[in-house]
């Protein structure tokens, strides 16, 4: 042993730190910020608040009749095709990127990941008039029952997400929590609550739905195999 060493230190790699992703945490009840009532003036000046803390023209407006309009940013995390109806062309998001055709009968196709929107709604839409409004922006005519609205926020390196109630008001949790997407930020998923009617869809879909969870749990297998695989390789090395 070398002076002050210990048995096997000579050598040996410094301590493996094997990053992790933020843990989701899922919430069925709301936070209690967002229980607060404001009355008119409180409302009044959490707009100007709000307005005086963005880099956008996406303000908040107060209107004569005491509700307010602003802008709420969704983003959309679909794994699963949506459908477009027979009349419809597939709504292309790249510019340059048309598609060739008119759609001769029922079409799926999958949304790029990461696809945003913003909306310009009132202060008393509900959360199921903004998942109405996506879908009609993207022309898919599946059952809105099929999607839900969430909020997510990011506090002490976890990710929390809840999802909305029909009746909740995203924009008056957007003024609650202010501009800071790490407070509140709102994302369109796949009701996964157990409340899909499965007769609503058609035979193919059935089929493409399976064929997509097979190739999910393919890749998360994948993964985790992955994984493992580098922290043993990091500790054998540290041996």
């Amino acid at each position: 042993l070398g002076a002050g060493g210990t048995p096997g230190q000579a050598g040996r790699s410094p301590p493996v730190t094997v990053p992790l992703s933020p843990a989701t945490v899922t919430q069925d009840e709301p936070s209690e910020w967002e229980k607060t009532e404001l009355d008119q003036a409180q409302v009044e000046q959490r707009i100007k608040e709000y307005n005086s803390q963005i880099n956008s023209n996406l303000f908040m407006s107060l209107n004569k009749d005491g509700s307010y309009t602003g802008f709420i940013k969704v983003q959309l995390k679909l794994v699963r095709p949506v459908s477009v109806p027979a009349t419809k062309r597939v709504p292309s998001l790249q510019a340059g990127r048309p598609h060739p055709q008119g759609v001769k009968r029922r079409t799926s196709f999958y949304l790029p990941k990461g696809t945003v929107k913003h909306l310009h709604i009132l202060s008393n839409t509900r959360a199921s008039e903004v998942i109405d409004a996506l879908l009609r922006k993207f022309t898919v005519i599946d059952n809105p029952r099929k999607f839900a609205l969430f909020e997510r926020s990011e506090k002490d390196e976890q990710v929390y997400l809840r999802k909305l109630g029909d009746n909740e008001q995203p924009l008056r949790l957007r003024l609650l929590a202010g501009p800071s997407e790490k407070v509140l930020s709102f994302v369109l998923k796949e009701n996964e609550t157990g409340e899909v009617n499965w007769d609503a869809f058609t035979l193919p879909e059935l089929h493409n739905f399976l064929l997509i969870l097979q190739r999910e749990e393919e890749e998360h297998v994948r993964r985790l195999q992955h994984r493992y695989a580098r922290c043993r390789q990091k500790m054998q090395e540290a041996l």
